[in-house]
């Protein structure tokens, strides 16, 4: 049995289990990670305050917002590139590690130089060049993570998720301990990104001895031509996350960037599930171009296992949104609560845009993401100018919805050009399984139930209702977690 888990765990064994491995391995170092730093986060929400809290959220959403034109699109393109042939992995390695130093360096100028003149907030803007940094060296995270995403070996960036994130929660809880204030959280921050950036260049660090020698100026051009689209892509993404924070600090209150940021983190933890579900599958997808049909066969199967989970979260966090925002922050961060509901909303067009937009990439038709970035960064920001004046932080929640639906239709009709894939063919059974679900959240709401038994009872009810049912998906993820071998 010992010998079959780490056969599992540490080895490509057939397609299958190799998609099973790296979705559990993402699953177990991102959202285990991020449970944990989801500790901290919570507890510095509760003593720094909705103001103290907004402060670092503000500058957390300015920071990841700019700092994104450090990647843009440079990791997905290490991975794809390397899925392919694996003996050119070096070579982008370094020119890309190259790309990356420049424009750390140009984007942080950038900030600091801009900053004072569009924050108002002077306390925001002394903590930008901490949390710039941290930022910054989180990508670099992130870099070597895209290495191991390339041999499919997805067990070493799991390791590495948890490892960064308990030494961020260690180094935060001191940090707050010795002074309870955004700069202090933002030092403990730095130490523990520090640490996971050592950890995720560990086993790929005789590439750093050939560096210079390895560094090929052929391929810059290469790089940038061919990454800018889907950075474009990273960018909408980020934008749309932190864009909404941003325009509530310009028209409310700090404090109404520290409720909006509080309901905020727990949607972005729950978004982490269909990236990593996307970057498990995104390999094979890769490799299955040339097949229409196996690769249709594969999205839908993907497109099915997002359906799945996003539906049953969307009804059980509407029901559930004060009793979740209560536990977590406390009756101090009830304003929270409407945003965070609308923002449970958005899960099933979320998660369904990370598959389409992945598929469309792995196609090589990137340059059709373009409209899709804009129409998603235009919408979004109108939809802002537009709602939040009116509606606050439940106006912003309200933004990021009909934004997401608007571009998720966008790249379903995109992706119908390329292969005639089905979509939410087996919604039936989820829905009737999420109905039962519901009736049990919240019979066992009236009955008094606390919340940890009714998210308990209710998670029971869902899977074993899809499993009477003989939902086609779950069946599949239980027979990849059962294969042991290729030709099982």
């Amino acid at each position: 049995m010992v010998t079959r888990i780490r056969k599992f765990l540490f080895h490509n064994t057939s397609t299958k289990q190799t998609i099973a491995k790296n979705t559990l391995w993402l699953f177990v170092g991102n959202i285990g990670g991020k449970l944990i730093k989801a500790a901290l986060i919570i507890y510095a929400a509760r003593v720094l305050g909705a103001d103290g809290y907004g402060v670092f959220a503000y500058a957390l959403s300015l920071a990841a917002l700019f700092t994104t034109f450090i990647d843009f699109g440079i990791n997905a393109i290490i991975t794809r590139e390397s899925t392919r042939d694996l003996s050119l992995q070096q070579k982008y390695f370094s020119t890309a590690f190259v790309i990356k130093l420049v424009m750390l360096l140009i984007v942080t100028a950038i900030i600091f130089f801009l900053a004072p003149f569009f924050i108002k907030q002077k306390e925001v803007v002394a903590l930008l060049p901490i949390v710039v940094f941290m930022v910054g060296l989180d990508g670099f995270r992130d870099f070597g993570a895209a290495l191991s995403r390339a041999w499919e070996k997805m067990e070493i960036e799991g390791i590495v998720q948890l490892i960064t994130n308990a030494f961020l929660l260690i180094a935060g809880f001191i940090a707050l301990y010795i002074a309870r204030t955004p700069e202090s959280l933002a030092y403990g921050y730095l130490i523990g990104v520090g640490i996971g950036t050592l950890a995720a260049f560990y086993p790929y660090r005789h590439y750093f001895k050939h560096i210079r020698a390895t560094f090929s100026k052929s391929l810059i051009k290469k790089i940038i031509v061919t990454s800018w689209p889907f950075g474009m892509l990273g960018l909408m993404g980020v934008i749309m996350l932190n864009t909404d924070t941003i325009m509530v600090g310009w028209f409310g209150s700090i404090a109404d960037v520290g409720y909006y940021g509080a309901a905020q983190r727990i949607i972005q933890l729950i978004y982490l599930t269909p990236g990593l579900i996307a970057a498990a599958f995104f390999p094979s997808m890769a490799r299955l171009i040339a097949d229409k049909e196996r690769f249709r066969a594969i999205l839908e199967k993907s497109l099915s296992i997002m359906t799945l989970i996003a539906v049953p979260l969307t009804v059980g966090g509407v029901l559930l949104s004060r009793d979740i925002i209560h536990l977590l922050y406390g009756v101090a961060y009830d304003p929270a609560t409407e945003a965070f509901r609308i923002l449970n909303l958005t899960y099933l067009p979320m998660f369904l845009s990370y598959m389409f937009g992945n598929a469309v990439f792995s196609l090589n038709k990137e340059k059709k993401l373009i409209a899709y970035v804009l129409l998603g960064t235009i919408g979004n920001f109108l939809f802002d100018l537009l709602f939040i004046p009116l509606w606050g932080i439940a106006g912003a929640s309200l933004s990021t919805l009909f934004n997401l639906a608007i571009i998720t239709l966008y790249l379903i009709w995109v992706l119908r050009e390329e292969t005639h894939f089905k979509i939410l063919h087996q919604i039936q059974k989820i829905t009737l399984a999420t109905l039962v679900m519901g009736a049990v959240v919240v019979g066992s709401k009236f009955a008094g139930l606390n919340l940890y038994g009714i998210i308990t009872l209710g998670t029971l009810t869902y899977f074993v209702s899809l499993y009477l049912v003989k939902e086609e998906a779950l069946t599949e993820m239980g027979n990849i977690i059962k294969s042991r071998s290729p030709h099982r």
